[in-house]
């Protein structure tokens, strides 16, 4: 089930195209300081939701749009706050909201979903949000940032369901994300899909069976979209570094035994060689707005010669 935010207390529950409103729900605010309210006698369901996001998306007055998953902390928020300094509205995927961010940026757009629960976002990009919010742009991204780090350890020790659950956020959701993108996005001039990538889907880690499967997984999705050559559509697997998030922290509290890497991590951090968020978000969102973007399926930030 996704859910849209208000940040005043109140949710519209959207399950299957059909929103639920409790007290009353002020789904965005505008730039002009209007709040939309829906009063619970309205009965207004999906014809509601249809129409704010026609409103909503012409008074942000960009045709820089952008689509976001995992924007509630670390590298997604620090990534989402770049765009939408950068005039991108911004539409956000993730467990849950980023009340600083709806706060100070009236061009962000929020989305509660376990990004696990596939039917969910099954039906979500079935009901059409995603094509209404890229209507009429000029220019569109996906940025697949959510992941998980869990389960760590070797074989016979990380579970099945957990398992299940890491597949679900770092491979399944951004492969159905970047079809549903690309069909709804079809009359775009400009589309670029950046997924966020790791070393560890490039370099085999003990205790990282897992994680780095899904990371290798979307760096050989981006290899078979450039050979599909879609019409307007850019497409990078891009490993931004290492960077001091909470992720970091987990890796610091795992065991040896489920990481036996965790002293080299503990050294960077007590080194202070992790790049800082917005640091690491300047280099990726600079980088998928240049001219360079696509050029490679597979990119390291660390590695990028100079732009010219």
């Amino acid at each position: 089930m996704a859910r849209q935010f208000d940040h005043m207390g109140d949710v519209a529950d959207q399950g299957a195209g059909i929103c639920q409103t409790y007290r009353f729900v002020v789904d965005a605010r505008l730039r002009d300081g209007t709040l939309i309210e829906v009063p619970p006698s309205s009965g207004r369901t999906k014809q509601y939701r249809e129409e704010h996001m026609d409103e909503y998306v012409a008074k942000t007055e960009s045709r820089d749009r952008a689509l976001i998953t995992g924007h509630s902390r670390g590298l997604g928020a620090a990534i989402a706050e770049r765009l939408l300094e950068r005039g991108f509205a911004v539409l956000a995927i993730a467990r849950d909201g980023n009340r600083d961010l709806a706060r100070r940026y009236p061009g962000l757009t929020e989305v509660a979903m376990d990004l696990a629960d596939s039917p969910a976002l099954a039906r979500w990009l079935d009901e059409g949000q995603l094509g209404r919010f890229a209507a009429g742009a000029a220019r569109v991204l996906l940025v697949n940032n959510a992941g998980q780090l869990a389960p760590m350890g070797a074989p016979g020790r990380q579970g099945a369901d957990a398992i299940r659950y890491a597949v679900a956020i770092n491979v399944t959701a951004p492969l159905m994300l970047t079809d549903g993108f690309v069909a709804a996005t079809a009359a775009c001039g400009e589309r670029r899909v950046a997924h966020v990538s790791s070393g560890a889907g490039r370099s085999a880690y003990a205790g990282w069976s897992v994680y780095g499967a899904g990371k290798a997984a979307l760096d050989h999705h981006a290899r078979a979209l450039q050979l599909d050559a879609v019409p307007g559509l850019s497409v990078a697997s891009i490993a931004p570094g290492v960077i001091d998030t909470a992720m970091q922290a987990e890796i610091r509290d795992a065991s040896i035994e489920a990481f036996p890497n965790r002293p080299r991590f503990e050294a960077m951090k007590a080194n202070r060689e992790l790049a800082s968020p917005a640091e690491a978000a300047r280099q990726f969102v600079d980088y998928v707005l240049s001219a360079r973007f696509g050029d490679e399926a597979c990119v390291d930030l660390r590695k990028l010669p100079p732009a010219a």
